[in-house]
């Protein structure tokens, strides 16, 4: 019997200090050699505090910022501990509702604007953490943005024009804006006229 155990413990030992010790922290040193932003989260700084990531969504509810996707992460919209979809299909009477719930409130935030409301301004990500918005989401808050700003609407549409980015490799994808980048820059112009 001792004969098969000493082995198999010296197996599981090696195995473990290889696959639990060594592989992990090879990867690890060579993500933050080679991808230092994005292995530290991608953070956004403002005055050299982190105001948020690149990488995942946060909730605007303000009138005079762009909002973004809703989220789906429970218990709290935007939880990347949480992520996940919503598991509702396009047939369940819940996210039906939810769906409406988000055109009334987009409507009742901007009752001028009769244009359709783009979808991923009612639905959820499979992630439920997106943190970007199609340019036509942006499009269809930039009236309300504007007003509640006190700035020409054209303005805005030259700040959603500078902060859309285009197809992943030119291929994948579709033109895109950042929430975070594009409300961090309307705060900024803000700032510039006082």
């Amino acid at each position: 019997m001792n004969t098969l155990l000493r082995p198999a413990f010296v197996l599981f030992g090696a195995l473990t200090l290889v696959t639990g010790v060594l592989y992990p922290a090879l990867v690890t040193g060579i993500g933050k050699a080679a991808f230092a932003d994005q292995a530290g989260g991608s953070l956004v700084l403002r005055e050299g505090a982190p105001v948020g990531s690149r990488l995942i969504g946060q909730s605007f509810s303000s009138p005079g910022y762009f909002w973004g996707r809703p989220s789906a992460t429970a218990p709290m919209a935007n939880n990347a501990a949480g992520s996940g979809g919503p598991n509702q299909g396009p047939l369940n009477p819940a996210l039906a509702q939810a769906v409406e719930a988000r055109i009334a409130a987009l409507r009742a935030a901007d009752p001028g604007n009769t244009a359709p409301v783009p979808v991923d301004l009612v639905t959820a990500s499979a992630s439920g953490l997106d943190p970007e918005i199609s340019v036509a989401a942006a499009r269809y808050q930039a009236g309300r943005v504007a007003d509640a700003r006190k700035l020409p609407r054209e303005q805005v549409e030259a700040l959603i024009a500078r902060h859309t980015v285009g197809r992943s490799l030119g291929l994948f994808g579709e033109p895109r804006v950042n929430v975070l980048a594009l409300n961090l820059a309307l705060a900024g112009q803000a700032a510039s006229r006082r």
